[in-house]
Order: C-alpha cells, then structure tokens, then sequence
C-alpha cells in the first residue's frame, strides 16, 4: 500500500502565481523612470512659470522704460535657460546641448512684445 500525499497541481509559467505576486520594489526600473519625469516636469513647469512671471512683471511696467522691460525679457530667458538644464540634468543627459537655445524663448517674446 502506498500512501501518496496530494500534491498541488503544478502552476503554469506564464500566469501570476496568487500567492507570490510580483510587486515593484522602490528602487525597480518602473518607479525610477516615473520620477524622474514626475520630478523633471515639475522643476521645468515652475521655473518656466517664474520666467512668465517675469514677462509679465516687465508688461506691467511703464511703458517709457524699455530698457528695464529688456532687462526683465532678459532674465525671463535665464530662467528658461535654466528650466531646461534642470530637465536634461534630471535625465541624467548632458546639459551642455543645442536644447537650451529652447530656453531663450521667454527672451524672445519678451523682445516681441516690447520692441
């Protein structure tokens, strides 16, 4: 007589096994990569909303001070400069690339709207 146990039936390669599900860790390659860009959208929206800030604080001034406007369009630029140096540094790409011209585009506006 032999007594055998019931053994489980074995599981399929390629369905989720229910008693051990898979479950990103913090460091996983999927979590990483979603904050890096939650992280690189955040950092480039603000600093790109303090160089609007900037557009605008030179719009509201008078109109017979151009220099102080250009000025302002100036640093608006900067700030843009720097907003899109903080995207690539995030990355982890190099920061030094034809890209941050992108940034010099509160500068232009500035100068559109003032000259």
């Amino acid at each position: 007589m032999s007594s055998s146990a019931p053994t489980a039936p074995r599981r399929r390669r390629h369905l989720m096994d229910p008693n051990a599900p898979v479950r990103d860790t913090v460091n996983s390659a999927g979590i990483t990569t979603v904050q890096k860009w939650v992280m690189s959208t955040l950092a480039v929206s603000s600093i790109l909303h303090m160089a609007a800030g900037v557009i605008v604080a030179a719009w509201f001034m008078d109109p017979s001070q151009l220099v102080p406007r250009l000025g302002l369009s100036v640093i608006a630029g900067a700030f843009g400069v720097l907003a899109v140096a903080s995207g690539l540094a995030i990355h982890k790409h190099p920061v030094l690339t034809p890209w941050l011209l992108l940034g010099l585009a509160p500068t232009v506006v500035g100068f559109w709207l003032f000259l």
